[in-house]
């Protein structure tokens, strides 16, 4: 019987491969999708979606798989999320001027904060503009948690959600994903326009003109193998075990020792500890990992890169599968609602990130903006996609500030994700979203305050 279950499991990975690379393919040939963008994994996954059991229901395939495809965005969430502390770096090295540049990343880092707190503001602000609708609990938290988390962290809801018990868990994954869809989308577009329209008015450091997208950044991949950038350090050699097992062995280790952990104080009915999902505990249980590798002076063993594409490998699973069993006719239902929040994000987040980078920032505000409305709105490498069209040679130094910047900005959006996705079913949505808007000022007066401190009172943009 596990046998069966398992080769049954392997067999519905196969079908999510297959319509994977005919993702690829198909942005590799049509002109639409690489104008925008779209990655193969929201392409096959919607594909899949139209010929799946949702809507066409052409595939001679069980049922049961897309019941499997809606589990694993939360399962595949963990160690994604677990991932994130390993390699982590603090501080920066090299020439002056770049150091110097650096200290752009507190006000940074609590602009992208501000940004996602409004976007948690909004999307509960809708749900109480709304509230005659008969909305779920929860409603809008989809908006911040598909904007800034992205497809993949709609599992970290649906995640939740589940464990909670709540019937809705996979209507409000299947409303993150959609508005994950719309962020990517939308964000890419509205960075495209901002950044023809930044070279035709002189606030691009890099660009003159308005940008040619490389050829290679508009199909998906690089034909010249010269140019193929490596994935990372062998930080181990197959004589004893392969590098991508030993960094996947940690990954796994932290994911294993993180629902120990929760079991523990479930079983022993600990207040407070026991609601604690099991993604967060990873991200601890992590950062003792990483500390403790650190204190024995055995870093060399983990290679940022190598690490990134495994947590990256765990994402397109856990998009595609959440995007081939969106619940159409159940998403169908709050559409309304959600293009209103949607469209309502949209305007902040661009409008907010412009406005405070630009007067809070100093040196490539520009470039520093768009690779955070990627990030906004997207996922880290949407960020990387804009600034390359700002930079392609990543000849600036605006790449590690935005890394650095992000990282500590996603560690604190999953430390207070819990919080807000729990608070609206003891206090109501309008309640939250107070306390939403009421962090994200704080935090921008904080920005501004380190600002001041870090960068001087007196400049204007670059």
């Amino acid at each position: 019987m596990t046998n069966a279950i398992l080769t049954d499991f392997l067999k519905s990975l196969a079908l999510l491969g297959v319509f994977l690379l005919l993702g690829v393919f198909i942005r590799a040939k049509v002109k639409i999708f690489q104008k925008t963008f779209i990655p193969a994994g929201i392409i096959g996954g919607f594909l899949l979606l139209i010929l799946g059991p949702q809507c066409f229901d052409l595939l001679p395939v069980p049922k049961e798989w897309f019941n499997i495809y809606s589990l694993l965005p939360g399962v595949f969430i963990v160690p994604v999320v677990a991932a994130v502390p390993l390699g982590l770096s603090i501080g920066a090295k090299g020439k002056n001027k770049e150091a110097d540049f650096l200290k752009n990343i507190f006000p940074l880092m609590g602009i992208g904060l501000v940004v996602s707190l409004f976007q948690f503001a909004i999307g509960y602000g809708t749900h109480v503009l709304f509230s005659n609708e008969n909305l779920y609990d929860v409603f809008g938290i989809e908006l911040a948690i598909g904007f800034v988390g992205g497809h993949g962290t709609a599992g970290t809801l649906g995640n939740i959600l589940s464990g909670l018990n709540l019937p809705y868990w996979q209507t409000s994954q299947g409303v993150a994903t959609t508005t994950a869809t719309f962020g990517i989308v939308g964000g890419i577009l509205i960075g495209i326009a901002l950044i023809n329209w930044a070279a035709r008015h002189g606030q691009t450091a890099m660009l003159t003109k308005p940008a040619d997208i490389p050829e290679p950044i508009r199909i998906g991949f690089q034909k010249d193998i010269s140019k193929q950038n490596s994935i990372g350090r062998e930080t181990t050699l197959s004589s004893s075990i392969d590098t991508v097992a030993f960094h996947a062995a940690l990954i796994f280790v932290a994911c294993g020792v993180a629902y120990l952990i929760l079991s523990i104080t479930k079983k022993f009915q600990i207040p407070v500890l026991s609601s604690i999902s099991v993604w967060a505990y990873a991200m601890i249980v992590m950062f003792g990992i990483w500390w403790t590798m650190n204190k024995l002076n055995l870093q060399y063993l983990v290679d940022d890169k190598v690490k990134s594409k495994i947590s990256g490998s765990f994402t397109e699973y856990a998009v595609i599968a959440a995007i081939a069993s969106l619940p159409i006719k159940a998403v169908a239902s709050y559409i309304v609602p959600i293009l209103v929040m949607v469209i309502i994000g949209y305007i902040v987040t661009t409008g907010a990130l412009f406005f405070f980078c630009k007067r809070y920032l100093k040196g490539y505000w520009f470039e520093q903006m768009i690779a955070t409305l990627g990030m906004s709105t997207g996922v880290f490498l949407t960020g990387v996609l804009l600034l390359r069209i700002c930079d392609p040679n990543l000849e600036s130094p605006v790449l590690a500030n935005y890394s650095l910047s992000y990282t500590i900005t996603g560690i604190i959006y999953f430390a207070t994700l819990n919080m807000f996705i729990l608070m609206p079913l003891t206090s109501g949505a309008g309640f939250t979203a107070m306390v939403a808007l009421g962090i994200g000022i704080i935090i921008l007066l904080l920005s501004i305050i380190s600002s001041h401190i870090f960068l001087g009172k007196e400049f204007k943009g670059n």
